[in-house]
């Protein structure tokens, strides 16, 4: 409490600086309205003070004063108000917080900055009579020197000690409604749990790209190194064949991990952002406003690949795939690129497990788009759902996003994954 009393205290001087500006008008309509002159640098006038609160209470309804106020609360009072987060529009609600709180910090300071203005003098004047000798007026009053002196000296120190007393528990009173009054409101709390959200399913979206690409970068990585090594002295062309279909994996891989690095910078960026406007700093600097450059630009090449691109994804796995692939040029994009990832995903898992010739099949059937990937060796312990992997649960968590249905597991031609996906999937 000492040590926050001085912070605490200026924060209602500053109070009392916002409202002089209100008592100025109000002294000088008061004596428009009487019709005699008026000081405007006189003691606050009870009368006053009363009559301009309502209008404090209007203005704190339209004016932009709630970062002032949330920044003196967190520096001066050291209250823990949480940041709201930044609206486009004002909120009835928050203006009416924030009003209830600039009205009752100039109040409460207005109160205390006068008594100070007061009191503090007055104390000093008081501790000044024993060593004047001489009767003084005081209040009023007549103060003989001797003990009466001394008696008024104790009354201006207790005076002081009951202004510090009041300032403290102001201060106080003002740090205990500054978190409810200042921090976010409901609609604001919920309008951040949906950012919130949206940002969670964003990064699982992106843990789920991440997972199809470099798990199928890897798996056709370790065919084609497996095949280059087996060839590389009978069969050189064949072997910089496979370093080649190495590389593009290997650079497409690094490219989307490229991208999901970016993303979360961007993201880690912006919850750095977030404390420091909390502790009441911005996070300023070169490095920040590079990061920014950069996490934007990665964040802008996401991986666009769509079942258009299902040719280069065959023809870069290495195994050996028999296709039926018929017209998919009217699928919707969003549908295109959840078959794409999902195609990705059992087509890995059939190189990874499985043996033999993969069958690939992808047709659009009246409303309905119909994708199967068929290996043989699942019924031998090479299946799509074998190694504790997230492949299958993975898919399924993509196609129940668009209201369709799969099917993976053995049948009698090894391991098959059939999956159906609504062309424009109904909420």
């Amino acid at each position: 409490m000492r040590r926050n009393l001085p912070r605490r205290w200026a924060c209602l001087i500053l109070g009392g600086a916002l409202l002089m500006p209100y008592m100025m008008a109000g002294v000088l309509v008061a004596g428009l309205w009487r019709g005699v002159s008026s000081e405007l640098l006189m003691p606050i006038q009870v009368g006053v003070f009363v009559a301009v609160l309502p209008v404090v209470a209007v203005t704190g309804l339209f004016l932009p004063v709630r970062a002032l106020e949330v920044n003196a609360a967190q520096g001066l009072l050291g209250a823990r108000v949480e940041t709201p987060p930044r609206q486009a529009r004002r909120s009835w609600q928050e203006r009416r917080r924030t009003a209830a709180w600039f009205t009752l910090h100039l109040a409460v300071g207005g109160v205390v900055s006068g008594f100070t203005l007061a009191v503090v003098p007055f104390t000093g004047f008081t501790l000044a009579l024993p060593f004047i000798g001489k009767p003084m007026p005081v209040l009023g009053l007549t103060a003989e020197p001797g003990w009466p002196a001394l008696l008024w000296a104790a009354a201006g120190v207790g005076a002081l000690v009951l202004l510090v007393a009041g300032a403290a528990g102001a201060g106080a009173l003002l740090a205990a409604l500054a978190p409810p009054l200042l921090g976010p409101t409901p609609a604001e709390r919920l309008a951040a749990a949906e950012e919130h959200a949206r940002t969670l399913a964003e990064r699982n979206r992106l843990a789920r790209e991440l997972h199809d690409s470099v798990g199928h970068a890897l798996s056709v990585v370790t065919l084609q190194a497996a095949a280059a090594g087996r060839v590389l002295d009978r069969d050189p062309a064949t072997a910089r064949t496979a370093l080649a279909a190495i590389e593009q994996s290997a650079r497409a891989a690094l490219e989307d991990l490229d991208h999901v690095l970016g993303v979360l910078r961007e993201d880690a960026r912006e919850d750095r952002r977030k404390n420091a406007r909390e502790n009441g700093r911005e996070d300023a600097g070169e490095d920040g406003r590079e990061s920014h450059r950069e996490g934007s630009e990665e964040g802008r090449r996401a991986p666009q690949a769509t079942l258009a691109d299902l040719g280069a994804l065959v023809a870069g796995s290495g195994a050996e795939v028999r296709q039926d692939v018929g017209d998919l040029s009217g699928v919707p994009a969003v549908v295109s690129r959840e078959a794409y990832r999902i195609l990705q995903e059992a087509l890995t898992n059939a190189i990874r497990h499985g043996g033999g010739t993969v069958r690939l099949a992808a047709a659009v059937q009246g409303d309905d788009l119909r994708l199967e990937v068929s290996n043989p060796g699942g019924r031998r312990g090479g299946g799509c759902g074998r190694g504790g992997g997230r492949g299958v649960a993975g898919m399924r968590e993509r196609v129940r996003l668009l209201r369709g249905d799969l099917r993976a597991g053995p049948d009698e031609d090894g391991w098959t994954v059939s999956v159906r996906l609504p062309l424009r999937p109904s909420p």
